[in-house]
């Protein structure tokens, strides 16, 4: 049932703002890839406090977050009347933990008081997954009702969640006693009760109530960051910054016993926290798979889940590969038979430790629709060649379908 929520009016336009809108509203800004696009309200945006400050203005100035009322409120107001709603609006935001603001040092700049340029600002674990929750909602709301869950599988185990059904108990069930199919076993080999009140219960006899086995799967997001990522007149870096979010949100709430792990691959490759994906940006970088690779196996294999899968968005060929004593080697035009040969080993190191790899293009040359079948076949994975508009649409329905396969 929908609710209306009253609260006192106190005049003041900052209660009139609704958080949650104005990340909305900020998501563009707070998700910056580095890509200069001419038609952003967002230019030259970085995570300095003067830059959040000018976004929020241009969000109020949109007339897109006040009501009629207030948004004429706010038109009246002169200048230091807007800074002033603007440092309300910020604490507001700090306040409930959508974002960390660090204080410029004392004694900086000119009149030895702090500097806004000098403050910088980071989106908290809250602000995060509120923009992963609408992320997932904008990209599953065209679809229609999907049927999200665990990953269920052919396979029968003693758990909580039963299905009617029960087995004799074997060393490492869960001891979740199915009584009646318990006593029964007693009564079939001792008799009926004799009265005494004593049962005489062998280890034999004791059944556990059947569950659907439901496996746990550990997912590596693995992300391009090279610098093709934002060329070409397109942001291909944003879109897949969102999908990464919504998949996060999504495993937090829906498989709860899953893992979901961060890596981002250039010249190198690095694991970094999901919470600081808002922060990454595009740089200058070629594209190295294999360490992409090699880095997300150490992380899978850490996991101890069941089940184990890269999911690499990227939009370009291999490029680039870590030498033995660690030098980059960068090739860019065409497919270096060098580059090529150690990523598709590495692809079989994957298969061979039961990995399996889904790549999501956003590329479509021949010669990388080649490379990247080939990739998919020798590991058993899925291909996809998508658009950044649907990106999202092929990954999320993608990964919940694998909620009915059978784990080997």
């Amino acid at each position: 049932m929908k609710l209306t929520r009253y609260t006192k009016f106190t005049g003041d336009l900052s209660s009139s703002v609704d958080l949650e809108d104005l990340l909305q509203a900020l998501s563009d800004f707070l998700l910056d890839s580095g890509f200069q696009d001419p038609y952003s309200p967002f230019q030259n945006a970085d995570d300095s406090m003067e830059s959040l400050r000018e976004a929020i203005r241009q969000a109020l100035e949109s007339g897109e977050l006040l009501d009629d009322d207030a948004q004429e409120q706010f038109e009246k107001l002169d200048a230091a009347q807007v800074e002033e709603l603007i440092d309300k609006i910020i604490q507001r935001m700090k306040d409930e933990s959508y974002l960390n603001a660090e204080e410029p040092a004392e004694g900086q700049g000119s009149a030895g008081e702090g500097n806004d340029t000098d403050a910088k600002f980071e989106v908290t674990d809250k602000g995060m997954d509120f923009l992963g929750y609408k992320a997932l909602r904008d990209l599953l709301g065209p679809i229609g009702k999907s049927s999200l869950g665990r990953h269920d599988t052919r396979h029968e185990a003693a758990g909580v969640e039963t299905n009617g059904s029960s087995k004799i108990y074997e060393f490492g069930d869960s001891l979740n006693l199915d009584i009646p199919a318990t006593l029964n076993s007693v009564f079939a080999r001792e008799g009926p009760p004799d009265g005494s009140g004593i049962l005489n219960l062998e280890y034999g006899d004791l059944q556990v109530q059947q569950a659907d086995y439901q496996s746990s799967c550990a997912t590596v997001v693995l992300l391009d960051c090279s610098h093709s990522m934002i060329l070409y007149g397109e942001d291909r870096f944003t879109p897949a910054k969102r999908v990464a979010m919504a998949l996060a949100h999504l495993i937090r709430t829906q498989y709860p016993g899953d893992s979901i792990d961060l890596v981002l691959f250039h010249d190198s490759a690095e694991h970094i926290p999901i919470s600081q994906l808002p922060r990454v940006k595009v740089g200058p970088h070629y594209t190295n798979t294999r360490e992409g690779l090699r880095v997300a196996q150490r992380v899978l294999r850490g996991s101890g889940k069941d089940m184990k899968q890269i999911v690499m968005i990227t939009d370009g060929k291999p490029s680039a590969l870590t030498l033995e004593d660690g030098r980059i080697y960068k090739n860019a035009f065409g497919l270096d038979p060098i580059v090529i040969s150690e990523t598709l080993e590495e692809v079989s190191r994957c298969k061979r430790a039961g990995i399996m790899i889904n790549t999501f293009m956003l590329a479509n040359e021949f010669q990388l629709i080649q490379f990247v079948q080939k990739m998919s076949a020798m590991c058993r994975g899925k291909a996809y060649f998508t658009t950044p508009q649907t990106l999202g649409n092929y990954l999320l329905m993608d990964f919940m379908s694998r909620r009915s396969k059978q784990v080997n």
